[in-house]
């Protein structure tokens, strides 16, 4: 056996420790961000050596987190629909796409002020962020979507609303899903009932 077959599952072993490690700080630090390090080590099924062997300090785990976050969300947006799409699907489109990512994007605000750093949040929502204004501010010049907020305010809202949505799944308080969270969001900035219901059957239809 050579070396470098000898370092192959070392290697492997390495990454499959830092990928539960990652794993385990996004699922304790959603629920509360001051778990300690040792806390997410014990969740990770590893010694506090090990996490340390991988980020030295808890500035460095929160980190990669927002970088994890900032690539999940870049990944999405390759299947985000294409700008020239009416608005009523693109922003179905959207949601959908961003739905999966719920997690990272609301583990990323809950640690925006205390650890982060306010611009290091924005960066990685960034992506996000742009593309749900941009389809606002079109659906508001279509007339398909109210004007009763500014398209930024609107955005805004709409971001803070979709996060609630998230809450109240983890919560337990409602059996919500991509699907459900896209016709959800297209009601509340003004698309009909049955129009919303529609537009989200053709757009996820066409994902499968």
């Amino acid at each position: 056996m050579s070396k470098s077959e000898a370092r192959e599952p070392i290697r492997s072993n390495a990454r499959s420790n830092r990928a539960k490690i990652l794993a385990a700080a996004r699922e304790l630090l959603g629920r509360n961000p001051d778990a300690t390090l040792e806390e997410i080590a014990q969740a990770a099924g590893v010694v506090r050596r090990t996490v340390h062997g991988h980020f030295p300090g808890r500035v460095a785990l929160l980190e990669a987190l927002a970088e994890e976050a900032s690539e999940a969300l870049r990944a999405a947006s390759a299947r985000w629909p294409d700008v020239t799409e009416d608005p009523e699907h693109a922003f179905a489109g959207f949601v959908l796409a961003v739905w999966p990512e719920g997690d990272r994007y609301r583990l990323l605000l809950s640690l925006a002020t205390q650890d982060l750093g306010q611009g290091r949040v924005t960066e990685a929502l960034a992506p996000a962020r742009a593309a749900a204004l941009a389809i606002l501010e079109r659906g508001q010049r279509a007339g398909v979507f109210h004007d009763r907020l500014p398209a930024p305010a609107l955005s805004a809202a709409m971001e803070a609303y979709t996060l609630g949505l998230l809450e109240a799944v983890t919560a337990g308080l409602w059996e919500g899903d991509g699907a459900r969270a896209a016709v959800a969001s297209l009601i509340a900035v003004g698309v009909p009932v049955e129009r919303a219901e529609r537009v989200v059957a053709e757009v996820a239809g066409r994902e499968e």
